[in-house]
């Protein structure tokens, strides 16, 4: 109204408008970290900014991401993440959970405090992912998932997988009906499901999913009025089949939005964030304005965030100016109406807080690991065994066979076909259990490469073409508290350490992603293939995206949810 000056007037952009599709020329007038007017030729501000009549667009909204995937400090990831354009993390910490429970979720939060971009939580619902299938660290009864719920910060249930709906757990359709009854959402983890299954998951109000690898599958959440979040992460590589699909299908896109999910440092520094989905979904052919809104309104409307997503007059000033439309290049970042990221870096980088109590000190063996924990034993001149056989650029896996012969009691690695050993220790002191199987798909000559990170619970996983050098990895992670490490000739040749939590640095990017590039590079000299072996191997602790997952129990049949032999015959 002109009663009160602008604390800042951002002069001369072209506004895009989400709300109508329209490009207008206008300033932004901001107080209190929000928009208060937008219009040509508005008043003086306390402070003046010079648009230079680049397009400004709202701050881009990761729907749904596991911060520990990055292997970085909320504070550390700044960095990475703001001069991209990102302004608003959705994150589900059930990684954290699974390795120090309650308590860990509350110390996340600490460390998410006093950032130039803003983190909700989305509380997990899993915790553990599969009870009697594995072991963790931690868990969430569902008094500890009300109170968290309860607070502020939290916008939403976390993915829950249909293992917890169909049959249905009453403990986990209670977690939803809190949700629901805090006007929160409940996220979906539909993983393969499709038909009857897929609508009797919905109907007990899982609202999203995040698992489509196909535009079929896509579509049919559609239909069921679920929304779909685009997912783009380092070996999750789904946008390009979904997009095509919406574009070629003619499909609305109001109720579908990015995410990450998982991705490492590496990548962001080398691809983008949500800017890169954004920009790789116009090249496919989706307009402009139907792209940014993906990544903002959309998400902001699903969750239920009134005061983002948008530049509109009261909500909050979270905005970055392009100079071009498409491709989106994030030039200036604002979060609350203050310059937080200007051409390409972040002003100033925050400090990290003091490290929290629970994360330190999470791989605690029973025993000490022995050589013979990675020998499979066997009779006979051969065997027949299951095999996990990976699908490069997707977290599912298809379930496999092979033919392995025996030497000296033990079945031997196939290494011209591609079979080798995959073992999970148990790393919280609770049994000391050790489970061994077999994968195709990594590719190694030579040597092991290992790592602390398995969703969902968080034991060591190491695979390699000979015990002494799966032994030597494990030695390595233990001795740093976890991380990632590539090993030959019992040395090690690469290792990032990653002591909070066994699943995060306490280190800046910089050092985080060379380190990163570092382990990645000694894998490939061992003969890996996959771009992110480290990120794949994370993923077949999985035992719920099917078809096969490695727990500390043993090899799961995912569909059937139990632990089967991996011995055939």
């Amino acid at each position: 109204m002109g009663e009160v000056p602008f604390d800042l007037v951002v002069r001369d952009v072209r506004l895009l408008n989400l709300f109508t599709g329209e490009v207008i020329r206008t300033d932004i007038g901001i107080v209190a970290g929000r928009v208060a007017a937008l219009a040509p030729g508005l008043p003086p501000g306390e402070e003046e900014f010079a648009g230079r009549g680049f397009y400004a667009l709202p701050g881009f909204i990761d729907a749904h991401v596991h911060i520990e995937s990055t292997l970085l400090t909320p504070a550390a990831l700044a960095a990475a993440i703001v001069p991209h354009g990102t302004t608003t993390l959705l994150a589900d910490p059930h990684e954290i959970a699974n390795v120090a429970g309650r308590q860990g979720v509350r110390d996340f939060l600490s460390l998410a405090e006093g950032l130039p971009y803003r983190i909700f939580l989305q509380v997990p619902s899993r915790v553990p992912t599969a009870p009697g299938l594995e072991t963790t660290g931690g868990a969430l009864s569902l008094s500890d998932t009300r109170e968290l719920l309860a607070l502020p910060q939290a916008v939403a249930l976390g993915e829950l997988d249909p293992a917890k709906v169909l049959p249905p757990s009453e403990e986990h359709l209670a977690k939803v009906r809190e949700a629901h009854r805090l006007g929160k959402v409940a996220c979906g983890h539909a993983a393969g499901l499709a038909g009857k299954e897929l609508q009797a998951y919905a109907a007990c109000g899982l609202s999203d999913d995040h698992e489509c690898v196909t535009y079929r599958e896509l579509l049919e959440r559609l239909r069921l009025g679920m929304a779909v979040l685009v997912r783009e992460g380092s070996s999750e590589r789904n946008l390009e089949a979904l997009i095509s699909g919406v574009v070629a299908g003619k499909i609305p896109t109001e109720h579908l939005m990015f995410c990450t999910d998982d991705k490492h440092p590496a990548d962001i520094l080398a691809e983008g964030h949500i800017d890169w989905c954004v920009n790789r979904a116009m090249e496919l052919g989706l307009p402009p304005w139907e792209a940014v809104r993906m990544a903002t309104l959309n998400p902001a409307r699903h969750f239920q965030l009134r005061d983002l997503g948008a530049i509109a007059p009261g909500r909050c000033a979270d905005f970055l100016l392009s100079p071009e439309l498409a491709p989106v290049e994030p030039r200036y970042v604002f979060v609350g109406g203050r310059l937080v990221a200007a051409e390409g870096e972040l002003l100033p980088p925050p400090a990290l807080g003091p490290i929290p109590a629970s994360a330190r000190d999470t791989v605690r063996l029973s025993r000490p690991p022995a050589r013979e924990d990675f020998l499979f034993p066997a009779c006979g001149e051969e065997v027949r065994v299951r095999v996990i056989e990976l699908i490069p650029g997707q977290i599912v896996n298809r379930a496999g066979t092979a033919v392995l012969a025996v030497e000296d009691g033990h079945a031997l690695p196939d290494l011209e076909g591609d079979v080798l050993p995959i073992a999970c220790l148990e790393r919280y002191g609770k049994n000391g259990n050790v489970a061994l199987a077999f994968v195709r798909g990594f590719g190694l000559k030579r040597g092991a490469i290992a790592g602390s990170v398995a969703h969902d619970h968080h034991n060591l996983m190491v695979v390699g073409t000979d015990p002494e050098d799966m032994l030597a990895a494990v030695e390595a992670l233990t001795r740093v508290q976890g991380g990632f490490v590539a090993v030959a000739g019992g040395e090690v040749q690469a290792l990032l350490p990653l002591p909070l939590w066994g699943l995060m640095s306490d280190r800046p990017l910089s050092e985080v992603s060379a380190g990163l590039e570092e382990v990645r590079a000694a894998a490939r000299v061992l003969g890996a293939r996959l771009p992110a072996p480290f990120m794949q191997l994370s993923f077949l602790g999985l035992p719920t995206v099917p078809e096969l997952g490695l727990t500390d129990q043993g090899l799961v049949d995912v569909r059937a949810r139990r632990v089967i032999p991996v011995l055939l015959d």
